[in-house]
């Protein structure tokens, strides 16, 4: 009698332990900037290894049906956290939007000034008097403005043309001359599968301040400090786990959704941004948000210049 109340005992408190764990488990959406792709790795792997369930979260991935929304939507309290991308946070920022920059998944620039290495244009004066592709009409004047500038080249020299989503068909056909707003992990190997070698000048190195490239944001009045926190150290212990085990994790990311990403495109896309995941999502480098937004603001680009203190916190 003693022996069956005692496993009754065990049996309760075994029960009311799990019912308890599974009570902690924060559920929380997550938008990303655009498809899944190789610079998701982390957030995939923290899925796929079980690292977001040992914080207790249950993580929905979401893709947005217009890359523009996910950070508006966050603003907006329609989802918990988003991707979006410093210099937009900042431009978000300065407008109004209550966000604030919760971790950083992709921690150098992956822009750049692109062009084929086939020695038309070995410099960015040689861009002069010619044709650059762009995606999107937006800011990118202020960016290559002042990267042509450093060469002693004005914008005014050369013709901005959009070209949509075709960056590498444009520059490998020879209707632009070079395109900006290819990545560097992306376009540079789209364009060597197609047998084409591009040459690629790096905002950094031509007068931009260094920014992040991706990072999550989340709203600035009703944020969840510890989910955050809990979100931040499984994304570091992924992203730790794919620098040491490159091979291994791209085999797991893959599986997420092989027929969209089991390719050889995104495989070599992974092995080049591999060195450019935060290691410490959760660090804060103030001065080099402040950096940028003063460049932002320099160029016109913002009207109100946002300090990175209010919209950086310390997690």
């Amino acid at each position: 009698m003693k022996i069956n109340k005692l496993l009754s005992a065990v049996t309760l408190v075994t029960s009311l332990i799990s019912t308890s764990a599974l009570a902690a488990d924060k559920e929380m959406t997550l938008m990303l900037d655009w498809f899944v792709n190789p610079n998701h790795g982390p957030i995939v792997i923290a899925k796929e290894r079980g690292y977001f369930k040992q914080q207790g979260l249950k993580v929905n991935i979401q893709e947005p049906a217009d890359p523009s929304t996910p950070a508006k939507l966050v603003a907006a309290g329609k989802v918990d956290m988003a991707i979006s991308y410093q210099p937009s946070l900042t431009i978000d920022v300065a407008a109004g939007l209550p966000l604030i920059r919760s971790a950083t998944l992709v921690a150098t620039p992956l822009n750049t000034l692109m062009v084929l290495d086939n020695g038309k244009n070995e410099n960015l004066a040689d861009l002069k008097g010619k044709k650059i592709g762009i995606a999107i009409s937006g800011n990118e004047g202020a960016t290559v403005g002042t990267m042509l500038a450093q060469e002693g080249v004005d914008l005014s020299d050369v013709q901005m043309i959009n070209v949509g989503w075709a960056l590498s068909s444009s520059l490998a056909s020879g209707k632009v001359d070079a395109i900006w707003g290819g990545l560097r992990n992306f376009e540079t190997n789209q364009l060597a599968l197609e047998g084409y070698k591009a040459k690629s000048f790096y905002p950094e190195e031509h007068g931009v301040p260094a920014y992040d490239e991706l990072v999550f944001v989340a709203n600035a009045k009703s944020y969840d400090k510890e989910m955050i926190q809990a979100f931040n150290t499984a994304l570091q212990q992924a992203t730790t786990y794919i620098v040491n085990h490159p091979e291994t994790s791209w085999k797991e990311f893959v599986a997420y959704a092989p027929d969209t990403l089991d390719n050889e495109l995104n495989h070599r896309a992974w092995k080049d941004t591999l060195t450019r995941f935060s290691l410490r999502p959760s660090a804060v480098d103030l001065k080099r948000y402040d950096d940028y937004a003063k460049f932002m603001f320099d160029k016109k680009i913002i009207e109100t210049l946002p300090k990175a203190k209010d919209y950086v916190p310390s997690l």
